[in-house]
């Protein structure tokens, strides 16, 4: 049983349809990349996982379980089970670091205040930041502050997690130590699904990728299947322009 079912899925902004008919699996451990050009849907689709865009149509199965997205209670059980690090950090700028990775298990689930700090500081001594534990955001770097946004998702202790564009608003002298995070995140077994243009690092860590354009799956595959032979004409024109830079 797939760990994530996407199937058939729909999303529309107004008139406007964003997803249509997007489907793929996501296996428990598993890391899948969405790929594709912008305005493909990738980053709706992590949006709509996580209740902040309503399907129009489709099912979305977590562990086999559907999710009905009209549901305030259901939408509140999948975010404790998924938790997403968008591309900017939206961090706190008046809290510090550990007052920014605790707030929302304290605050949102009622957690013991004691409990989640003792995780906060292995989760930060975890992404290299164990010494930035009462620094503010505007006394960390680009890459730093992303680390800890990244850290404030797994202090959720979720089964899933959505990674959007993680290194996209970083200079990329700052990039790897990102991108090591997510490495060792890999090797531990998360499940995750990742949107990227570091095609390099979708084709090391990914499982599978899935590329998307106009709001629909155009192919998925291995990385080295996809990225060195794709089957479709859109998918070779899109990989042909960006592998070769």
């Amino acid at each position: 049983m797939p760990h994530l079912e996407v199937s058939d899925v729909r999303a529309r902004y107004g008139s406007l349809e964003v997803l249509s008919g997007v489907s793929f699996t996501v296996d428990r451990g598993e890391v899948v990349a969405l790929v594709g050009p912008s305005g493909s849907g990738k980053s709706t689709v992590l949006r709509l996982l996580v209740g902040l865009l309503p399907p129009s149509g489709g099912t979305v199965r977590v562990a086999g379980e559907p999710v009905d997205y009209r549901r305030a209670a259901m939408v509140r059980a999948v975010r404790d089970r998924m938790a997403i690090v968008f591309q900017q950090y939206n961090l706190f700028q008046n809290m510090d670091v550990l007052k920014n990775v605790t707030l929302a298990p304290v605050r949102i689930k009622g957690r013991d205040r004691r409990e989640v700090e003792d995780l906060a500081r292995r989760l930060l001594d975890r992404v290299g930041l164990g010494d930035k534990l009462h620094a503010y955001p505007d006394e960390l770097s680009g890459g730093q502050q992303q680390r800890v946004a990244i850290a404030r998702a797994l202090a959720m202790q979720p089964e899933i997690l959505l990674l959007d564009e993680v290194t996209s608003a970083l200079d990329p002298e700052l990039v790897n130590e990102v991108l090591e995070v997510i490495r060792d995140l890999a090797r531990e077994g998360m499940t995750m699904i990742l949107v990227s243009h570091e095609m390099a690092f979708v084709r090391e860590i990914a499982d599978r990728v899935v590329m998307m354009d106009k709001g629909s799956v155009v192919e998925e595959g291995p990385p080295a299947e996809i990225l060195d032979n794709p089957r479709t004409a859109r998918a070779r024109d899109f990989f042909g322009k960006i592998l070769r830079h």
